[in-house]
């Protein structure tokens, strides 16, 4: 059954959202400047996945990730969440990074101001029904999202800078060779945990590169590893490059 907002509930919140807020780049810049070196022997990267849960994939996604001893980001669609609250709550128990990835997978940069409003907040009340408060972190639909959309973004946003276009190739070899030929420490990899093969790809992707010497963490711990504080409203490729709002 669909959750429904109290229409006095979505008012306030609305109220208190639409006022344009300009980010503070200072804060950015700073932590930019802070960034230490990257320890010489270990490499850090962060595993992302998009569009789940979903009950078969996600569950030997995770299982596979735990006999790793890896930490991952999920970038979670909120209708989808319904049925699957166990796998969300062992995301949660298990360490990873969960993220709101909108409650219907709206394109955000096509959508009125109220329903990018309402498809992220939809989400979030979701999330923490399910597990408590938390800071959501965004990742628009498509990674496409405006500048006057962004201004109601009160988290920060994640975007990534290394997509091997899994959804697209279903083909498990062709996504691990790309990201392993590809990958530089500090990326943030755009995978998606619906697709069979793409669950294998990530498994075989982080075998591969463990042996090559990359440490998998959640984003928010990339950021913390690169010593820089991500800012509300501000689209990240990784955690010292931002990615340009859409037109």
């Amino acid at each position: 059954m669909k959750r429904i907002i109290p229409a006095a509930v979505l008012l306030l919140f609305l109220t208190a959202c639409c006022e344009p807020v300009e980010p503070d780049l200072s804060a950015y810049a700073s932590a930019q400047a802070e960034v230490p070196e990257e320890d010489s022997e270990t490499k850090y990267a962060a595993l992302t996945f998009d569009d789940g849960p979903r009950a078969d994939t996600t569950g030997l996604l995770l299982d596979g990730l735990a006999e790793r001893g890896v930490q991952a980001t999920f970038f979670l669609i909120g209708e989808q969440v319904e049925g699957n609250e166990a796998l969300v709550g062992r995301m949660r128990a298990e360490g990873h990074q969960i993220g709101n990835h909108t409650y219907s997978h709206a394109r955000l940069s096509r959508v009125d101001r109220d329903t990018v409003i309402e498809e992220i907040h939809k989400t979030e009340v979701v999330l923490t029904e399910l597990l408590g408060e938390g800071s959501w972190w965004l990742r628009p639909p498509y990674g496409l999202i405006d500048e006057g959309r962004a201004s109601l973004v009160r988290t920060p946003m994640v975007y990534w800078s290394l997509d091997p276009e899994d959804w697209k190739l279903l083909d498990a070899g062709k996504v691990t060779d790309y990201v392993v030929g590809n990958i530089s420490p500090g990326d943030i990899i755009l995978l998606h945990d619906f697709y069979p093969t793409s669950v294998d790809a990530a498994l075989e992707i982080v075998d591969r590169l463990q042996m090559e010497g990359y440490t998998f963490v959640t984003v928010e711990e990339l950021f913390r590893i690169q010593g820089v504080e991500p800012v509300s409203g501000l689209l990240y490729a990784s955690p010292t490059r931002l990615r340009p709002l859409a037109g």
